[in-house]
């Protein structure tokens, strides 16, 4: 038997809710169905605007409760919670006070994962230290799964994985509340304001990214930003070895920036590379680099370090060339839905911007990004629900002078671009960096990115 038909035989003859039936958890339910259990899928989309995905998993034999009530008067012994469905919504209270466990499909693959795991969270950088995790570890000849909020769901592929294989996760605030697991490799990039509009409070947010390292053991190793202030505080919690990556000082063991190169420090200080040997634009990803070098440890060479860092373009919708037209180059930052990731893809360029920003209101504050829009834009193009604030966060900048930069508003996403595109100048970068989510507009930032740049091409 193995670690998957283990965990699923102790659940037969239960009542299992799978609440939220969207990409993540359909491998689940499948699985569950495969186990022979018993299982109601409950989810707000009525049925005449479902997918033929989740009808097939009707007809496979799960039941479906669907609508605005999909909540009420639920019961059940095992509860498998959405990411986005905050564990304190008074309907999963009530069925963790009548005995039931609630779970996630986060927490399933955790108990039954047979290879080491490296997972990483933050407010900004996650996706791109992931997929740098993975790809030191794939250019040195592992086996590599990568999953949670990038990738594929692992969960029905944990058969197929041998303790050998390396698995690196990215894991956000939502699945890491009251997350009993930690992974043997914790990554934290940064913390700051962010997804307050699901968040009581930042204590809770910063409360559930705890979760990814509290759980750890002796032997596991914990990596933290040694500049984030909120970051550097975990270390003195750590159950496992601390590792810091610094562009501003020199951890007492771990990696950091000084006279344009990367350095590790431990029982000696040893060169690692330039900086200018990074293909990826800005400092974040500098510190992306650290983060993922640490991570690494001594499993990756200094040569694939290297051979990485000269090849690797990056990820879609961070920062992406998207192209050049008539001497201007078009950029798709579509990822950055908080005013600290717009700030980091401001800061990497040496140049003045056109930027088109604005999206979702999540109720996080845009008072720091006013100064930096000031002193690294020469156009702010604002769309989207939180335009207004953007624009006060700019005027109100102790560094703004009337007309610098100049800002237009213009409601259509689609109209926003053109209307970039016959402002610039050869010469000129164009960026949607929207310092919001794409809620507002789009399904997500990606159909967001994809848009953008269909339009772009379009020009």
């Amino acid at each position: 038997m193995t670690r998957l038909d283990a965990y699923f035989a102790q659940y037969l003859g239960k009542r299992i809710l799978v609440l939220g039936v969207g990409v993540s958890n359909r491998p689940l339910v499948r699985l569950l169905l495969r186990y022979g259990l018993d299982v109601t899928c409950c989810d707000k989309t009525p049925r005449e605007k479902l997918d033929a995905e989740v009808l097939e998993l009707e007809r496979a034999g799960a039941k479906l409760r669907l609508g605005e009530d999909y909540l009420e008067n639920l019961e059940g012994d095992l509860v498998f919670r959405t990411p986005g469905l905050h564990p304190d919504t008074p309907q999963i209270k009530a069925l963790r006070e009548r005995g039931a466990v609630i779970s996630s499909e986060m927490e399933a693959f955790f108990a039954v994962c047979p290879a080491p795991i490296i997972a990483v969270t933050g407010s900004d950088g996650k996706t791109t230290t992931t997929t740098l995790i993975s790809e030191l570890l794939k250019k040195q000849g592992f086996r590599v799964w990568v999953g949670g909020n990038i990738g594929t769901p692992l969960l029905d592929r944990a058969d197929e994985m041998r303790p050998e294989d390396k698995v690196v996760l990215e894991l956000s605030s939502f699945q890491l509340m009251y997350f009993p697991y930690s992974p043997h490799i914790a990554v934290v990039t940064n913390l700051s304001p962010n997804h307050l509009d699901i968040h009581k409070d930042m204590e809770e947010y910063v409360t559930a990214k705890e979760n990814l390292y509290l759980h750890q053991q002796p032997g596991d190793l914990l990596i933290l930003n040694r500049d984030n202030e909120i970051t550097h505080a975990f270390a003195s919690k750590a159950k496992g070895r601390v590792l810091e990556f610094s562009r501003l000082t020199e951890p007492e063991r771990g990696v950091f920036l000084k006279d344009g190169a990367l350095w590790r420090k431990g029982e000696r200080t040893e060169k690692i590379m330039d900086q200018s040997e990074i293909l990826l634009p800005g400092i974040h990803n500098v510190e992306n680099y650290m983060a993922a070098i640490l991570a690494v440890g001594e499993l990756v060479s200094d040569e694939t370090i290297r051979a990485v860092a000269r090849s690797f373009g990056g990820v879609e919708h961070r920062i992406e060339l998207v192209r050049e037209k008539d001497g201007v180059r078009y950029y798709n930052d579509s990822i950055a839905s908080s005013p600290s990731r717009t700030i980091a893809g401001l800061r990497s360029f040496s140049q003045k911007l056109i930027l088109i920003a604005g999206g979702y209101d999540k109720h996080i504050p845009f008072e720091p990004l006013g100064p930096e829009i000031v002193e690294h834009v020469k156009l702010l193009i604002l769309c989207g629900a939180t335009a207004p604030k953007i624009e006060a966060a700019v005027l109100n900048a102790p560094n703004y002078t009337p007309g610098s930069p100049e800002i237009l508003h213009e409601e259509d996403f689609y109209e926003a671009i053109r209307l970039a595109s016959r402002a610039a100048r050869p010469g000129d970068v164009v960026i949607l960096s929207p310092a919001g989510p794409a809620f507002d507009k789009f399904k997500n930032f990606m159909v967001r990115g994809k848009e953008f740049k269909k339009t772009v091409m379009a020009l």
